[in-house]
């Protein structure tokens, strides 16, 4: 059995409010789940306490499980400092210009740096 560490939603429409929740990932995103471990607010401003909760001794135990978070959670997880920062989305290649727009960028650059050299 695979077990996940991520959100379910919950709230009002336009009103979100998400708990960390350990979960088969075989269930649906709102669906059955073994234990709830925190929870998350993010109508609630960036520095205040109740926007993120953690059941720090119950999600160690899960990692050591073997339970996987998602990565909104990992992310929530670093910086809780209970588990290292993820570093797998810094930065996407894909969105990345194509070759032939890096070449057209690097010969307008050149042209900008050469014209000012000259006057």
């Amino acid at each position: 059995m695979s077990v996940k560490i991520r959100l379910t939603r919950g709230g009002a429409k336009k009103r979100p409010f998400y708990s960390i929740v350990i979960a088969d990932t075989r269930s649906p995103r709102d669906g059955r789940f073994i234990e709830k471990v925190g929870t998350y607010n993010p109508m609630l401003e960036k520095d205040h306490p109740e926007r993120l909760v953690l059941k720090a001794e119950r999600i160690k135990h899960w990692l050591s499980v073997g339970a996987l978070p998602t990565e909104r959670v990992a992310k929530f997880l670093g910086q809780a400092e209970l588990a290292p920062m993820p570093t797998w989305r810094e930065t996407p290649s894909k969105s990345a210009p194509k070759a032939k727009a890096q070449e057209r960028a690097k010969a307008a650059a050149d042209a900008a740096a050469a014209v000012p050299a000259e006057g």
